[in-house]
C-alpha cells in the first residue's frame, strides 16, 4: 500500500516538471514602438457654422455631394435682411452723386454767375477810379463803385464755400450710402452657408424648417481624396514621438492589412481630460476608399535592431532576473522591448536555458 502512494507522489513529481516551460535566447529583429488608437479624418475637415439664428429655408446639397469653394450649401430665412437691403439700395441711389449733379450744377453756375459779377464789379470800381484821378464824378459814386465791388467779392467766395461744402456732403452721402448697402449685402451673404474648400458634404446635420444658430454645427466638410490619421498617444510616451516616424497601422475595415505612414504633426497641448496628446500622421501609401472616423490601431516605431538576442517577456522576473533551469537566478541588463521580447544586452548568453518563472 504505502509502495503504491510513493508511486503515486513520484509520478506527480516527475508530472510537475514536465510541465515547466523552457526556452532558449534568439536572435531576432525587435522593434520597439508606442502603442496608439486613432481615427481617420479627411484633410481640412471642418464642421461649418452659420453666421446668424433664423430657421433653414432650403438646402441645396446631399450627403455625399462634392462641392467647390464658395458652393451653397444651404439658406435661412431673411425677410427682415431683405427688406434692409432693399432700403439701403434706395437711400444709395438717393444719395448718390449722379441723383444728385443737378444741386451741384446748380451750385457751380452760381459760382461762375459771383466770379463774372465780381470781374464786373472790378472793372467799374477800377474805371471810376480813374475818373476820380481826373476830377470826373463824386466820391459818394467812387465809394458806391468799390463797395459793390466788395460785395461782389464776397459773394463770389461765399458762393465757392457753398458749393464745396455742398460737394462735401454729397460725397459723404454717396459714400455712406455704398457703405450701408455693403454692410447689408454682407450680412445678407450670412444667411447662405457656403462650403470654404473643395471638397465633399461628408454630414449634414440639419434639414429644411429647422432652427439654427451660430452654436450649432451644420455640416461636415472635408477633402475627398486625401486623409490623414489622428492618433491619440499617452502623456507618458509623448517625448518619444518624434515628426518623421514610421506608424504601422491596422484598420478593422482593411482586416489582415498594415499600412504605413509617418508622423507629420504633434499638437504641443495636451488634453486633460484623457491626458493624451494629438499626433497626426500621414499615409505613405494611402488605401482607397478611406471614409471620416474610421478607427484604427497603430504602433509609432521608435527603434528598430536586427540580430538583438531576445527572450519572451514573461521569462523576466521583476525586468531584470532570469531563472535558469537549473533554477539559478541571472541578473541581466536589458534593452529595447516590445509587447512580446525583450533585449538582452548582458547576462546571459544565446546557448543558456531558461525556464518560465512561476507566477
Amino acid at each position: 500500500m504505502l509502495k503504491g502512494v510513493f508511486i503515486g507522489c513520484l509520478f506527480l513529481v516527475v508530472s510537475c516538471k514536465s510541465k515547466i516551460e523552457k526556452t532558449k535566447p534568439a536572435l531576432k529583429s525587435i522593434t520597439e514602438s508606442v502603442y496608439a488608437s486613432g481615427i481617420i479624418k479627411s484633410k481640412d475637415q471642418y464642421q461649418a457654422f452659420v453666421s446668424v439664428n433664423g430657421i433653414i429655408k432650403e438646402v441645396f446639397v446631399k450627403e455625399g455631394d462634392a462641392v467647390k469653394k464658395g458652393t451653397p450649401i444651404l439658406s435661412i430665412s431673411n425677410e427682415t435682411q431683405r427688406l434692409n437691403k432693399e432700403n439701403a439700395e434706395l437711400a444709395r441711389a438717393y444719395a448718390s452723386i449722379d441723383a444728385n449733379k443737378g444741386k451741384l450744377d446748380e451750385a457751380l453756375l452760381f459760382v461762375q454767375l459771383s466770379k463774372n459779377k465780381m470781374k464786373n464789379d472790378s472793372l467799374m470800381y477800377v474805371r471810376q477810379q480813374n475818373l476820380w484821378k481826373q476830377q470826373v464824378g463824386t466820391r459818394a459814386e467812387l465809394e458806391q463803385k468799390e463797395l459793390a465791388y466788395e460785395n461782389s467779392k464776397n459773394s463770389y467766395f461765399s458762393a465757392k464755400i457753398k458749393y464745396a461744402d455742398l460737394k462735401r456732403q454729397l460725397d459723404f452721402s454717396s459714400n455712406q450710402s455704398q457703405k450701408n448697402l455693403s454692410i447689408s449685402q454682407r450680412l445678407e451673404q450670412d444667411y447662405t452657408l457656403t462650403s470654404e474648400i473643395d471638397g465633399v458634404v461628408y454630414s449634414l446635420l440639419k434639414s429644411r424648417g429647422e432652427i439654427v444658430s451660430p452654436q450649432v454645427p451644420i455640416a461636415v466638410i472635408g477633402s475627398a481624396k486625401e486623409f490623414l490619421l489622428e492618433l491619440q498617444v499617452d502623456e507618458y510616451d509623448i517625448l518619444k514621438i518624434k515628426k518623421g516616424q514610421k506608424v504601422l497601422v491596422r484598420m478593422d475595415s482593411y482586416k489582415d492589412q498594415v499600412f504605413e505612414a509617418r508622423v507629420s504633426h504633434i499638437d504641443p497641448f495636451m488634453n486633460e481630460r484623457s491626458r493624451t496628446f494629438l499626433v497626426e500622421a500621414i499615409f505613405d501609401k494611402q488605401p482607397s476608399p478611406l471614409y471620416p472616423n474610421i478607427t484604427f490601431e497603430a504602433n509609432i516605431v521608435l527603434n528598430t535592431k536586427k540580430n538583438a538576442l531576445l527572450v519572451p517577456r514573461n521569462y523576466l522576473v521583476n525586468d531584470s532576473f532570469v531563472v535558469k533551469v537549473d533554477g539559478s537566478r541571472v541578473p541581466v541588463k536589458t534593452g529595447m522591448k516590445d509587447y512580446q521580447q525583450v533585449e538582452i544586452l548582458s547576462g546571459i548568453g544565446i546557448t543558456d536555458e531558461l525556464q518560465k518563472p512561476s507566477e
